[in-house]
């Protein structure tokens, strides 16, 4: 939600989806969102990302013409550390999101 205030300050209107669960997933849905909005999908999740939200979208949508998936995920062993600098650490802060949407543009 930080990265879409930020980003709608520079005029960037993203749409946020929170699927409630992954079994089963709402391909409809983040399809037809997709598609309303360019193409552009970036998921973002606070752990691995392999059996995950990028994968489960990527996997949903990898016959679908037009569609970009850029994948935001912890890619290292996790650390201890208070929690604003653990996700810039392992890329998936607000800021790493705008950077992430900015380069999708």
């Amino acid at each position: 939600m930080l990265a879409a205030d930020k980003l709608a300050i520079d005029g960037v209107n993203i749409r946020i989806i929170d699927p409630f669960t992954l079994k089963p997933f709402d391909k409809d849905t983040v399809l037809a969102n997709a598609r309303e909005t360019g193409g552009k999908i970036i998921t973002v999740e606070d752990h691995y990302s392999e059996g995950g939200l990028g994968d489960t979208v990527a996997g949903a949508l990898c016959e679908e013409k037009d569609i970009t998936i850029k994948k935001l995920a912890v890619t290292e062993i996790p650390r201890s550390g208070k929690p604003a600098e653990l996700m810039e650490k392992y890329g998936i802060s607000a800021n790493c999101i705008v950077k992430a949407v900015n380069q999708a543009l």
